[in-house]
Parts: structure tokens; sequence; C-alpha cells
């Protein structure tokens, strides 16, 4: 049979569709590869098509506001941390600093996620407000008031109210802004982070140079913290306007209450709280075998397995939405490493001035400087990984670096001793660089890597997750901490006995060496200069002992961090100049 021009052979119609089948395969083998590494896509050609906004003040003003906020935090966090053992002496109780910085962390992550679900259906606004007013500023006057250390502890746990919303702070700075500089979004929110616990160690140190147990500093500290709260809350108030979610005409007040993930935030937050209180409580002052320890510590397991298999086969879209994970394996290494690095950072925020303090300076000023400068380097490393970011739409090296970082500073922590005064203070640059780098490219990869109907929902994950690498963390160091510190009364007093100070006045001679008490000190028969010099060397001796455990810890979670960082790949084509949630109309971003 003969065919004609137009009709083909049934030959030549085989060889054609198997053509496009081999093209069509090509191009999506070439899709996949590219959506896998994203090392050769084609963004380069997309990017001169793009629109390209042209933002004006509301939009720098939103993410002012929020960084406000952000700086407001930290300032407590700082009040919580760097002064904690300050306040807690002042109401005699220095084993206790640690449930100054417990609730912060904790309500973070058991409120985190609740709040980055609910302002998807209620919007972003009155979730940043509220908190921030009634928690941060109510909070903060309870402490400043205080006359226990319970009214203390309480004003602190007030003030985590003021902490949940945290994760919307991350998620308000980068959907205004267009994708592409992100990094950029993050690398503000760092420094306002950076900035807002400088200014505490600044202010914290001039208010408490003595280290005086009866000093009342930190009821100046706090009624200045209120003050800033309130200031930011009102900003964000008058500033921050977005538009409607459409979640938030659509569905109706009950539709929303059911959408919340209720069991797994109660599975969160009664395990979570168990597990931190079980550790905390090891060694300081019971032993493991103690009910107080270990039925508590075992209940807060149980709840952590049970909210694993809640939310693996239970609620596949609560606040661990499956959804974040199908896309790729971005969100999971994420989530990992930012766990560590709040480990790892929150042994440095609690133990690292704490050491100074104890080895190297009496100055509380010159505490929070040495301090600072950590905080300094992770403002000016943040913005300088937001510009490598932007420019090279890469975040995976740096993320690796910057654990590297991590983990030559816990190095050289682990092996300081009393008279490591000189080089502790060029530890600081390890720190504050590894600390200004991770969390602005982790935040950004795991971001760029999320659906943006999710963006909410994974950066309360995000947060919370290493607000839990923090409460763990504290948990884990308080327990090695006071594993060591329980035989302080021992190692002194084998060395001041001899010297003629009676066993019995050991424990009061330890604690008044400890609170720098000198009052106190010459009541003691048979103290000397000699004797207050050698028990002050066993004394300093058992802390740096303590310190390093804890730095050996810490370096061990970074390690592993480094290595799984290595897994992480670069969401190069979602750097681009799409904005999520403009709080502009279209007709301002893209008005020539």
């Amino acid at each position: 049979m003969a065919y004609s021009d137009e009709t083909q052979s049934p030959r030549a119609e085989v060889q054609q569709a198997t053509k496009l089948v081999a093209l069509v395969t090509e191009k999506a083998s070439s899709s996949q590869t590219n959506d896998n590494d994203n090392d050769n896509d084609n963004s380069d050609d997309t990017e001169s098509n793009e629109r390209v906004p042209h933002l004006h003040a509301k939009t720098f003003l939103a993410v002012f506001a929020v960084c406000l906020i952000y700086f407001a935090q930290l300032l407590t966090l700082v009040g919580a941390g760097a002064q904690g053992q300050t306040i807690a002496s002042h109401f005699s109780a220095p084993t206790q600093a640690i449930w100054f910085s417990a609730p912060l962390t904790i309500l973070t992550v058991v409120l985190g996620p609740i709040i980055s679900q609910a302002a998807d259906y209620w919007g972003r606004k009155w979730f940043l407000v509220i908190p921030t007013l009634v928690g941060g500023g109510v909070g903060s006057v309870v402490v400043s008031r205080a006359n226990s250390m319970p009214v203390a502890i309480l004003g602190f746990t007030i003030i985590g109210v003021g902490f949940c919303p945290q994760p919307l702070l991350h998620v308000v700075t980068s959907e205004v802004l267009p994708r592409r500089w992100r990094a950029w979004g993050q690398a503000a929110d760092m420094a306002s982070n950076a900035l807002g616990a400088a200014v505490g160690l600044y202010v914290g140190g001039a208010l408490n140079r003595s280290n005086d147990p009866a000093s009342e500093g930190f009821r100046y500290y706090f009624l200045m913290s209120m003050a800033i709260y309130v200031i930011a809350a009102v900003l964000c108030w008058v500033v921050y306007n977005p538009p409607l979610r459409p979640l938030q005409t659509e569905l109706s007040t009950g539709q929303k209450l059911r959408r919340l993930d209720w069991g797994g935030y109660g599975f969160l937050a009664v395990g979570l709280v168990l597990f931190s209180v079980g550790l905390s409580y090891s060694k300081n002052p019971y032993e493991w075998r103690d009910l107080q320890v270990s039925a508590t510590f075992a209940v807060g397991i149980l709840f952590s397995v049970g909210l694993v298999v809640y939310e693996t086969w239970v609620k596949k879209d609560g606040m661990f939405h499956h959804g974040l994970f199908t896309g790729n394996r971005n969100f999971a290494v994420a989530m990992f490493c930012v766990f560590a690095e709040g480990v790892a950072f929150f042994a440095t925020n609690t133990y690292f001035a704490f050491q100074v303090s104890v080895l190297y300076e009496s100055d509380a000023l010159l505490v929070g400087v040495r301090y600072s400068l950590v905080l300094n380097m992770a403002a000016i490393f943040a913005g300088l990984t937001g510009w490598y970011c932007a420019v090279t739409r890469r975040a995976k090296w740096a993320t690796f670096v910057a654990f590297g970082l991590f983990i030559l500073f816990f190095i050289c922590m682990a092996t300081t001793t009393r008279k490591s005064n000189t080089p502790t203070w060029g530890y600081t640059v390890l720190v504050g660089s590894a600390v200004g780098m991770t969390l602005t490219t982790l935040v950004t990869v795991a971001q760029l890597s999320t659906p943006p109907e999710l963006i909410s929902v994974g950066s309360g994950l995000i947060i919370s997750i290493r607000s839990l690498g923090g409460t763990v963390g504290l948990a884990i160091y308080n327990a090695l901490f006071h594993d060591v510190m329980k035989n302080l009364g021992r190692r002194v007093g084998e060395v001041v006995v001899p010297m003629g100070i009676s066993p019995g006045d050991v424990v009061k001679f330890v604690t008044a060496l400890e609170t720098r008490d000198q009052k106190t000190l010459g009541t003691i028969p048979g103290v000397t200069a000699e004797v207050i010099e050698a028990g002050a060397i066993a004394l300093q001796d058992t802390f740096t002992i303590a310190f390093r455990h804890v730095w050996i810890a810490g370096a061990c979670f970074v390690t592993l961090a480094a290595l799984v960082s290595l897994l992480l790949s670069d969401p190069k084509r979602e750097f681009n100049m799409h904005i999520d949630a403009p709080v502009e109309k279209d007709e301002d971003l893209y008005s020539v």
C-alpha cells in the first residue's frame, strides 16, 4: 500500500512516537534531577522574566516591628541565663537558677506549634501583639516585683507565654519579602536577636557589677524589659496590617478549633515537662533511683513515644504535618540540625557567662562584655550569611562550616582551666559566627522547602524544635553539671579542714565562698587569707570539671549535626522574587 505525504507509514509513526517518549522522559529526568540537587537548574533563564517588586516603607516597618519583638524576647532570655545565677543567689537558691530559662524554652516548644497553626485560621497579627503585651509585659513586672524564688519563677513562666509567637517572627519576615531575600529576613531576625541579648548583657552587667546577692539591679532590668515589650507590641499593632488569609473567612470558629492538633499538644506538653523535670532533678538533689527522678522521667518518655505514634499514624495534618516531609529531605534534615543548634546555643547562653563569672571575672559588666562578643559576631555573620545565600542561592556548605565552628568552640572550652582567662576572649568569635550562620541558613532552607500554605506550621515546628533542643540540652547539662558539683563540699573540705577549718563549718564556708559573701567568711573560725585562697582554688577546679562535662556533651551533638547537614540540598530554584504574603497591594509593588 502506498502512503501520501500527508499520511505517514505505521513504522514512521512508531519512530516518531518513540522519539517523543524519549524526549519527554529525558525532560522529566532532567526535571527530577533539578528538584533533587538544584545544581543545574534553569532558574537563571526564567529569572529575567520575573516581575521585580518595589518594596516600600510599609513592608520594612512590618519587618522592623517583629524584629523589635525578637529584641525584647532576647533581652529577657539573657536576664534568665546570664543573670540567672545572680537572681537565684539573691533569693538564696543558687541551684534553682535553671528554672528561669526552662519555662521560656518549654513554653516556646509547647505553645509555638499551637500559635503557628492557629495563625493560619485567625491571622498572624493578634497572636503577635497579645502574647507580647500580656506575657512579656506582665511577666516582666512580676519578676521585677518578686520577693521569693517561686514568685520569680512564676514571672519567668508568664514571660514564656510572650515567647510563644516566636515562630511567627520568622514567618512574617519571610512572607512579606521576596523569596530571594528570605535569608536577609532571617539575618534581620538573627541580628535583632543578637542585639537584644547584647543590650541585656551590658545593662544587666552595669546593674549588677559586683555580683552582690543583695543587689536589686535585676528589678530595674525587668522594668526596662517590660517597657520594651509594650513598645514592641504597640508598634506591631500599628504597622503590621496584613490582608485576611483565605482560611480566616472560609471556616467557622468551630471548624478552626477542630482542625487544631489538640491530641498532639497534650502529648507534647506532658511529655516535655515531665522529661525536663525528671532530668533537672537528677543529682539535684535526687538520685536516679528516687521516684522523683525515675518515675517522672519514665512517664515523660512514655508520652513522648505516644506523641510519635499519634503524629505518625493518627493525626497526619497536625503540627507534624506530613506534607512538610513529602517533597524532599531538606525539612527533616533542617529539623535535626536546628535541634542540635538549640542544644549548642543554650549551652553557650547559660554556661559560658557562668564560667567566666566563676573563674575569670568578678565584675558582672565585664562578664557581659565578653559574652556580648558572641552576639556581635552572630549579628555580623548573620548579615554575611544572608548576603551569601541571596547571591549564590546556596546554604548547604555554610551550614556545615557553621557546625564545624561550633565543634571547635566546644573543644576549646573543654580544654579550659581556671587560668584560661585570655583565650576565652577569642573563643567567642568561634561560637558567635556559628550561631549567626546556622539559624540564618537552616530556617531559610526549611522555609524554601515548605509548601507556602504550610510555612507557618513548618516555621512553628522548626523554632519549637530549636527550643526543644535547648530544653533537652539544659536538662542534660544540669544533670551533668550537678553530678560533679555535688562533690564540691567534699573537695573544698579536703583542702581547708587540714588548714584549720572545722568540718562542721565547711558547708557554711563553701556557701559563703561560692556567693562571695566576705562578711560571712569573716565570721567563720580559722579563716585566713591563705585558707580563702586555697578554698577558692579547690572550688574553681571543681567548677572547671563540671563545665568541661557540659562542653563535651555539647560537642557530641554538634558533631553529629555537622555530618547530617551534608544531606541538605540547595533549593536554588526557590530563591526567586515571588512574595508569598505581601502587606502591600499589587499596584504598589509592581508600579513603575
